[in-house]
């Protein structure tokens, strides 16, 4: 009986990757939908959009620029956002991103930060280590300091890890979109084994897009039916 269920088990993956498609998306496939769906910050049409990612992940760090383009590509059709995936409620990372984010130095700073860790070897990952490298970005210490023991900044860190836990993130990068369906470059590279290392990332934003386009069409609902015109009275 348990080898049954090992077999059905396979079976069911195998036909989902077998129609897998970037451009047509299939759920266990390219993307999977939580659960629980979690509460979004987007308003109206737009579609929020949140990659979950670490500073010293070399796989976020090769994903950036793409991710960039895509988002920029995207403009007023999505709202994004960024969480560092915390390993504890003091991470020093998550801390750092939290506190550019709250001075609204978040994405200005994104690529600054990579490039320490994965060009420079600056590993920020110590407390001492980022208060040290922050003033040499012009970045002013004591204002920064202001923010980084802030009571929201804070917060925000000691619940990280519940977040985490909340959308069932347990790799980084990865992108939840409208809070509910999650897809990230290695879910679509194994639904799709033929891609190069030349079209992964194309394939990723084509899988994005449609989810995005997925999320837009749900949210705005069935088409209203066309109204009837007014019945004529008998005999006219």
């Amino acid at each position: 009986m348990r080898f049954l269920r090992i077999a059905l088990a396979v079976a069911s993956l195998a036909a989902s990757t077998a129609f897998a498609s970037p451009l047509d998306p299939k759920e266990g496939a390219e993307f999977v939908t939580l659960a629980s769906p979690q509460p979004t910050k987007s308003v109206g049409k737009k579609i929020e959009v949140i990659e979950f990612f670490m500073y010293h992940c070399p796989a976020c760090n090769a994903f950036e620029p793409h991710l960039a383009d895509w988002v920029k590509k995207q403009g007023d059709n999505i709202l994004f956002r960024r969480v560092h995936f915390a390993s504890s409620n003091n991470d020093p990372e998550a801390h750092l991103h939290l506190t550019l984010e709250a001075m609204g130095k978040g994405e200005e700073m994104h690529p600054k930060v990579l490039r320490a860790f994965h060009v420079e070897r600056v590993r920020l990952n110590k407390d001492a280590t980022i208060l040290e490298w922050i003033p040499k970005q012009g970045i002013d210490q004591a204002k920064f300091m202001e923010y980084w023991n802030s009571f929201g900044v804070l917060t925000k860190l000691k619940s990280a890890p519940q977040l985490i836990q909340n959308y069932k993130v347990d790799s980084a990068p990865s992108i939840v979109i409208d809070g509910r369906l999650m897809t990230s470059p290695s879910l679509i590279g194994d639904a799709n084994p033929g891609l190069s290392n030349a079209t992964q990332y194309p394939a990723i934003g084509q899988t994005l897009d449609a989810l995005v386009a997925k999320a837009q069409k749900e949210k705005a609902g069935p088409a209203a039916a066309p109204a009837k015109a007014p019945a004529k009275p008998a005999g006219k």
